[in-house]
């Protein structure tokens, strides 16, 4: 099958309690991407300030902004400068007292293409986000847009294979993953890169079972414990997009960093004609995944 090349641009970034500088920071990797051929720029998780999920607060739900709003105006602005489609992740305020962690989709002529809000919620130490998000109610529903069907998934939904399989069974051409996920401080150094590798293997797990391309940006940094009851987090960086036999094809360090990949989009029909998963899957016996869990008889 000929080639149909895809460059995509992942910026990942450290962040600060300045709204203004974090947002120019995405926007000046996203530009740096464009003058490298990037047509696609899938931004990290929650890329305008610090990841404010490390406790409870309720004045943190003053950093909510409707969609449309203020950042999706500016970056549908350089959507169509740059002629990019790019992929945001930002803190929906859908009504009071109702918030989401929401992925919006502006495609390359600055149009909003669609959103998602993210449907696995955690509620762990330094993440406490069903405090402040409500799950998503939207789906797992791909996003049309001018380089190809984008599905667009949010951080610990990278975790579930059934996101994953659900975005590929409603037609979706690539995986992305906007993601904030680090190291407790504290934790030895074997265990640190037991997690990194965990999450690394799971997401190119993703591309492998639905053959598809996978882009991952996750951000970059230390950040503090605003409470001070926990030693903070160190984000991991380690953005990287895999092909869809789960091979990687780019990846960046613990720094900031504009990661650029060339995708084959052609590679995921070869693909899936040599390993038709799709044909294979015995839909009739899995009505028990619909189930909690199934106690041992």
């Amino acid at each position: 099958m000929k080639q149909r090349t895809l460059t995509a641009g992942l910026i990942q970034h450290a962040c600060t309690a300045d709204r203004a500088a974090n947002l120019a920071a995405s926007i000046d990797g996203i530009r740096e991407a464009a003058r490298q051929g990037a047509r696609l720029v899938l931004l990290q998780e929650l890329h305008t300030g610090p990841y404010f999920c490390q406790h409870e607060d309720t004045d943190f739900f003053d950093l909510a902004e409707p969609i449309p709003g203020p950042s999706t105006e500016q970056l549908a602005a350089v959507a169509r400068e740059c002629g990019v489609v790019i992929v945001a992740s930002l803190f929906e305020r859908r009504a009071p007292g109702l918030y989401h962690n929401t992925a919006v989709v502006l495609d390359a002529d600055g149009r909003l293409a669609g959103k998602y809000r993210k449907m696995h919620i955690p509620d762990d130490p330094g993440y406490y986000e069903k405090f402040y998000f409500t799950p998503g109610d939207l789906g797992f529903e791909p996003i049309d847009t001018a380089v190809g069907r984008l599905g667009v998934l949010v951080c610990w939904d990278q975790w579930f294979p059934e996101a994953a399989r659900l975005m590929a069974l409603a037609g979706a051409d690539l995986l992305l993953y906007p993601t904030a996920i680090g190291w407790n401080p504290p934790d030895e150094a074997a265990e640190k890169a037991r997690q990194r590798e965990a999450w690394i293997t799971i997401q190119r797990a993703h591309a492998i079972a639905n053959g598809l391309p996978v882009l991952v940006c996750n951000r970059v940094g230390f950040e503090p414990d605003p409470s001070a009851q926990t030693e903070g987090i160190q984000f991991w960086g380690n953005s990287f997009a895999a092909g869809p036999q789960g091979e990687l094809l780019a990846s960046a360090t613990e720094e900031a960093a504009v990661l650029i990949a060339r995708i084959d989009l052609a590679r995921s029909e070869d693909v899936r004609r040599i390993w038709p998963y799709l044909r294979d899957r015995r839909i009739d016996a899995y009505q028990p995944l619909t189930l909690r869990y199934r106690d041992p008889r």
